[in-house]
């Protein structure tokens, strides 16, 4: 009954993990003259998204579904591609912005789906999700202008 928008609900959890690993990632690697600023903002942006994780995987369960919970899973169903370098400061903020833009898709996908089944619990959630993340696209995108 549910199954078009648990798979929304995977990929969304799985965007926002892969988001939250590449946000910490940077976080521990960044260098440079603004390093104490970008540590620190990278620091409260993947606090932020790490504490959603649970609740999202909460919400798939809800759904009578099983929550994926490993890295090869993850990798599959995340619309984030992997990190495996460490990039400049400057280059950190714009991969996370185009990043957090691929989670804000996932996230009002699976929105729009929670809508067409009425789980309006869940949609409450979801937009929770997506201002959270339309405030880190605010900062990120002012931090790569110019």
């Amino acid at each position: 009954m549910y199954e078009d928008l648990i798979e929304r609900m995977k990929v969304a959890l799985a965007t926002s993990y892969a988001f939250y690993l590449k946000t910490h990632n940077y976080h521990w690697n960044v260098e440079g003259s603004n390093f104490p600023q970008y540590h620190e903002f990278f620091g409260e942006m993947y606090e932020e998204v790490f504490n959603s994780i649970d609740p999202m995987a909460e919400q798939i369960r809800a759904l009578d579904s099983y929550a994926p919970g490993s890295f090869s899973r993850f990798l599959q169903l995340s619309l984030i591609t992997d990190e495996l370098s460490v990039p400049n400061s400057t280059i950190m903020a714009q991969r996370l912005l185009e990043d957090n833009d691929k989670v804000i898709s996932a996230l009002r996908s699976a929105f729009e789906e929670s809508e067409t089944q009425k789980m309006y619990g869940l949609s409450d959630f979801l937009t929770q999700r997506l201002d959270a993340h339309s405030k880190h696209r605010w900062m990120l995108k002012s931090i790569t202008k110019g």
